[in-house]
This record gives C-alpha cells, structure tokens and sequence, in this order.
C-alpha cells in the first residue's frame, strides 16, 4: 500500500499484548492461530497447466503476466463478495487476489489464509502480505500500527507464538502462495522498524522458518516503493537472488494527489523504477506490479481511461513484468485521490485492459 504518503503517526501500544496472543484493537476477533484453531483444508487440487504458457514452479507463466488485485473489505467484514462484485464489473475472473495481514494473531487481519482467503484461493491465486506489526484498527483502516523490530523477527523472539503458527497454516494449504515479507520495505525504515541489516537478518530468518517447518509451497516476492530517491537504500535492502523469487514494485501516477502535479501516463510511472530494479537488482528475476493506479484528472475525465487503456501495447515491451495488481483503494476521502475503478472512465479502461489477450494465461490449481 502507498505508505509513505498515507501513514500517520503509529500510536502507543504495548507490544506484549501481540505476544499474549490479544488483538490489540480488541472486538471480537476470537483466539489467535498460535492458540489452537483449525488449519486450512489443502487446497491444491486438479492437475498442472500444461503447454508453453503454464506457470513454472515459481508461478511465473510462460506467457503475458497475471491480472490481479487488492480489494477492500467490505463494511460486513466480507472480502469474497467485494472481489467476486469487482470481477462481474471488470467482465473476468482475476488470476491474483493481493490480501494484508499484521502480526497481531488475531482472526481479522493476523490469521493468514481466512476463509475468504481459502474460498477465493479455491479459482485464483493468492498473494499474501505480512507485516511485522500490529495494526491498531481493522483491516489497517487508518494506517497506525506498533512495529515489532526487526531485529526481533530476527533473532526468534515471535517464532513460538506468531510466526510459526501461520507458517503451519500455510503449509497446511498446500497450493502455492506469493508472499511478501513487509512489502514497500525502503518506506519502513523511518517508521521504526529498523535499519536495512536487520531487515535482511529478519526476511533471511523468515525463510529459514519457513524451511525448517516444510512449507515449500510459499513463492517469494521482495517488494519495494521503487521510489528512485530511495535508490540506495533499497539495494541494501534486498536479501539476495537465493531467497527471492520474485520482485515487486508500487509505482503510481497520482498526479494531483499528494503534492504532485504532473500527470505521469502509465508508461510514464512504471518504466523508470522497472529499467532501475533490472540494472541494480536482478535482471534474472520476474517482475511483478505489485500494486498500480492512476489518480483521476478532474479536469479531463476520459485521461483516466486512456491511462489504463495503454497498458497492454506498453506492458508487451517490458518482458519482465509477469504480474500486475491493481490498488483499488483510495488514499484518502479526496476525490483527486480516489486510486479506484469502480465507476465511469476508469473503470471502462481498466476493463479494456484486462480483456486483453496478455493477461488471459492458464491459472494453477496446485
């Protein structure tokens, strides 16, 4: 999510209410998984895609690149129904559903793989995000949180009561997930989590939990802002070829939102930081964007629409891309902030788009 335009002040909590195993904004979220709990049904079912454009073991297709998304909550506290409402205005189903979690444990927002997860996950593919926080509302509605450290993840100090319990449960669902360890990473430095060491000591232990308890269906996305100012920082921040398998990046045009003013256009936004991350990070390995938007112009409506529209000519001159997912949530009540493409203009391209041909490739089951 665009953090660092949007994050207020994290507010005060106390950190070992999380490892109590509480929900920290309370309610009635019901025990956390590391206390009991059923674990997810496997879900890997039917046989491999087959043929030039099947996926390979890391769920990069061989062909084009998924179309994906992340949809809010809805106010009932449902996520199935507001993706399968988005998927009948977009006119198809989308190969990745992006979904947030916090380390709080709590069955809301810190049991990876909920049922609508698993319900959704049943026809799409599933990307996870894992923050090494608490999160003080539900579903991260105002975007404070306590941060964990990272050089507690690190050293082991939430293995027993977070971090393996949710590992178990997604070994447990047996069909592969993307995963991402605290993505937009460069922008969570100055909120407190840590220094670009500890954080490489903290993903690099993550794996390794991940691979002492066998949850070898878990594909791994290392994403960041891509904000080139904070070139630097970010390549003292990646863990390595070995512990990777994809990368990811959240570029936008927001235009008239947050103090810009100049009107990116889709090719505009996302080619910069894609030629960096190959040239700086690693060419060998896919790309994904992992969160993309447009901002509207309110002065031209219809610029919405051609900015969504240009996707499939551009996307087809960078091969490295095998994944989109759109952020379909505003960054705030402004409506020249409104990311969404629910209704009018950006909706009727960012329907277009995704109709097109590169985005139609076979979904795994497995």
């Amino acid at each position: 999510m665009p953090r660092g335009q949007v994050y207020t002040a994290a507010v005060l909590m106390v950190v070992a209410l999380l490892v109590a195993g509480i929900a920290v904004w309370g309610g009635d979220a019901g025990t956390t998984s590391g206390k009991g709990g059923d674990l997810p049904a496997d879900a890997a079912s039917g046989a491999s895609p087959t043929g030039s454009c099947a996926p390979d073991e890391r769920l990069v297709p061989g062909c084009g690149a998924w179309w994906g998304a992340y949809i809010p909550y809805d106010e009932d506290g449902s996520l199935a129904e507001p993706v399968l409402a988005f998927e009948k205005k977009i006119g198809r189903k989308l190969d990745l559903v992006y979904t947030y979690h916090d380390m709080s444990g709590n069955k809301v927002d810190g049991e990876l793989l909920t049922e609508d997860e698993q319900q959704l996950g049943r026809e799409r593919m599933l990307m996870l995000a894992w923050e090494s926080t608490v999160w003080t509302e539900r579903h991260h509605e105002n975007y404070t949180e306590t941060q964990l450290g990272w050089k507690n993840i690190a050293s082991g100090k939430h293995d027993k009561e977070i971090i393996d319990p949710q590992i178990r449960r997604l070994k447990a669902y047996g069909k592969k997930v993307l995963f991402s360890f605290d993505q937009e990473v460069d922008a969570r430095i100055k909120e407190g989590a840590g220094t670009p060491a500890e954080y490489v000591a903290a993903y690099r232990h993550l794996y390794q939990r991940f691979q002492e308890l066998g949850a070898d269906n878990v594909v791994w996305v290392w994403t960041v802002s891509g904000y080139l100012g904070s070139a630097e920082v970010m390549k003292q921040l990646y863990p390595g070829d070995t512990y990777v398998d994809w990368i990811g990046m959240d570029q936008y045009n927001y235009f008239g939102c947050h103090d810009t003013t100049d009107w990116k256009t889709f090719e505009d936004s996302q080619r910069p930081t894609y030629d960096w991350l190959l040239e700086n990070i690693s060419a060998k390995k896919p790309l994904m964007m992992a969160e993309f938007a447009t901002a509207p112009d309110l002065a031209d409506a219809d610029r919405q629409r051609g900015w969504y529209t240009e996707i499939p000519e551009v996307i087809r001159t960078m091969p490295r891309v095998k994944a989109m997912v759109h952020w379909n949530r505003p960054t705030s009540e402004e409506r020249r902030c409104d990311l969404t493409v629910n209704e009018g203009p950006a909706l009727a391209g960012y329907r277009e788009a995704g109709l097109d041909s590169w985005f139609r490739q076979p979904v795994p089951t497995r």
